[in-house]
Formats: C-alpha cells, structure tokens, sequence
C-alpha cells in the first residue's frame, strides 16, 4: 500500500467531512487498485485496528471495469477476518434504497477540464451511536452499527483524508497504477486531484477545522501530496501521481 494522506490525531473525533474530486486513475494490474477517502481510525495499528472508511474508488478485481465508483469499508481487527467493501457482507447498514453503493461515479473530471467532486460527510449519531455516512447535499446513505467496533465504539483518535494505491510488485519495476489524476500535486487545479473543506465532527456534533495537521506521501517520488488553505476551500489539498516514472522506476 502507498499513500499520499493528511491526518489529525490526538483528539476525540466523532467525524470528519471533505468533498472529494472524482477522477479514473489508471490501474494496470488486476489486483492493484487506486482509491480516495475518508479514513475514521481507532485503535492500534495492531490486530485490534477499527476503521471505517468511505469514498471512491477503482478496482478491476472488485468491479470487473475501471470506473471510480462510490465505496465503503470497515475492519475492526486490522483487515484480517472481518468486514469488508460495500454490502459483501452483514454490517453496513443501507437506509437509502435511491443511491446504489458500488455505482460508477458520473460526470468524471477531466484534465485541463471541467472538474467534479463528491461531497462525504461520516459522523456518530450520540443517541443510539451508530456512524452515519452522508453523501452529497443531505443524502444519508446508511450506517454502521457501534456494535460492530471495539474501539471505535466511542469515538475516533486518528482521521484521515487522501489516496491509496496498492502496489502488487514486491520486485522489479513500481506499478503504472495512477493515484487521483495520475498527476503530482504541484500541478495545481484541473490538473491534480485534490480534496477541499476538509473538517472534523466534535462531541457536540460541531464541524470543526482541522487542527495540527500532518501531511505524509510515503512514495512522494511516485505519489506526493500538497496541503493548503483559504477562505473559499479551506483547508484542501493536492494530492496523486503517475506511480512509474523516471524517479521512481
């Protein structure tokens, strides 16, 4: 797994909210995939790690095609034994028969184009304390239910907000496999892929921004990563990369 993400910890989160650009990265190997989202974290990063996760994503091996399509996902033993993508499995809850998780996402942004972004908010409803994810302007797609986590049961300590790729060659040349654009960072708007307004969900149910942020790409010759911030996306970032190229062969 390669990653170009920024995250908060530290605190109790409840939530977070970004709205995602929708790009269709390449993917060139079967079981590789590309992918941006919302990751809520808790736990170590043992065998014990809850997470929930949710944005899209494009997996020939899942989907059969290579369209970024609209996901979920949660582990509460560090992706051993249990959950799983979408509805592969009891535990996400869907409450919204009009959205169809796994669909395509469309219209797609193009570069040098018209851009296009999905807006995803996950946070914790306090009374019965089910995480619930919204799409969009309102749409409430489902929940997961508290009983499916351990630690996550009562809240998040780490969320995070980027791309993923996995790399499937443990020899030889890096993968071909784009993250977002499949362009790097500091090619700015309608050239890389970015997430904008990113905030996180308090106790309280508040919005907040984000505090004390911490930006990694673990491959930034391959896939890198840019954080920024102003009045009209507040905090956002650039993110992705082509994988395979002259600095990172």
């Amino acid at each position: 797994m390669q990653h170009a993400v920024v995250f908060v910890n530290g605190e109790q989160y409840y939530g977070a909210k970004a709205s995602i650009n929708v790009w269709a990265p390449r993917v060139t190997d079967a079981y590789e995939f590309s992918l941006s989202q919302i990751w809520l974290i808790s736990g170590s990063f043992g065998h014990d790690l809850n997470t929930i996760e949710a944005g899209w994503q494009v997996s020939p091996e899942l989907y059969g095609d290579n369209y970024p399509r609209f996901f979920t996902y949660w582990t509460t033993d560090a992706y051993q034994a249990t959950g799983c993508y979408n509805l592969l499995c009891s535990g996400f809850v869907q409450t919204n028969n009009k959205i169809a998780i796994g669909a395509a996402i469309s219209p797609r942004s193009s570069y040098n184009g018209r851009q296009f972004d999905i807006g995803l908010m996950i946070w914790k409803d306090p009374k019965h304390g089910h995480w619930w994810l919204e799409l969009g302007n309102g749409l409430l797609v489902g929940y997961w239910p508290a009983f499916l986590f351990s630690h996550l049961r009562s809240h998040a300590s780490m969320v995070q907000f980027g791309g993923e790729v996995v790399n499937s060659r443990s020899s030889g040349a890096h993968t071909g496999t784009q993250m977002g654009s499949g362009h790097f960072a500091d090619e700015g708007f309608e050239k890389a892929a970015y997430f904008r307004n990113l905030q996180v969900v308090d106790w309280d149910n508040n919005l907040l921004p984000l505090k004390n942020l911490h930006v990694l790409a673990d491959h930034p010759a391959c896939y890198d990563i840019r954080q920024g911030k102003n009045n009209v996306w507040g905090t956002y970032f650039y993110y992705g990369g082509p994988g395979r190229n002259p600095r990172c062969p």
